[in-house]
């Protein structure tokens, strides 16, 4: 098992993408990160932070949030891929199984798509525990630009 992802920042602007361009990072899923979110968030279902209540459920244990989950793909999209100053537009998740305390999860980004016209990037998130598929769908994204925003131009009478 990799050892858990220090993300260091790093900025690319649009021009520096590519299609298939990827990022992984690694993160083990702690007890104190899933109460922290809890706390965090409002969302104190006990089947994040009760053991005794998620042995009763069809899980047997306690699970992380799926939002807590896609958080990591925030992460890795605001520090590495493209990095400080992207903005999202939307996201789409698809929650494909549950990830307990104590998995760690790969977190990968693909750059699937570029819209010049906007500055925009569609990338593929997938999160792995494992050999199993835990979490993927696509992020619409703006992405900073070494030149002028169209959408910034002037507009023509």
């Amino acid at each position: 098992m990799p050892a858990d992802t220090v993300l260091e920042m790093r900025s690319l602007f649009f021009e520096d993408l590519s299609i298939g361009m990827r990022e992984t990072m690694y993160r083990t899923v702690t007890d104190e990160a899933v109460r922290t979110f809890a706390e965090v968030s409002g969302d104190k279902n006990p089947i994040h932070l009760s053991e005794e209540f998620a042995a009763g459920t069809l899980f047997g244990t306690r699970i992380a949030h799926g939002i807590f989950t896609a958080g990591l793909v925030s992460a890795l999209l605001g520090m590495r891929l493209p990095g400080p100053g992207v903005i999202y537009f939307s996201q789409t998740l698809n929650f494909r199984a549950p990830v307990k305390i104590g998995d760690q999860v790969a977190v990968t980004l693909e750059v699937a798509e570029l819209k010049p016209e906007k500055f925009r990037a569609r990338l593929a998130c997938t999160c792995m525990v494992g050999d199993e598929l835990v979490l993927d769908g696509d992020a619409w994204v703006k992405v900073p630009s070494r030149l002028p925003s169209p959408e910034a131009a002037p507009k023509s009478a």
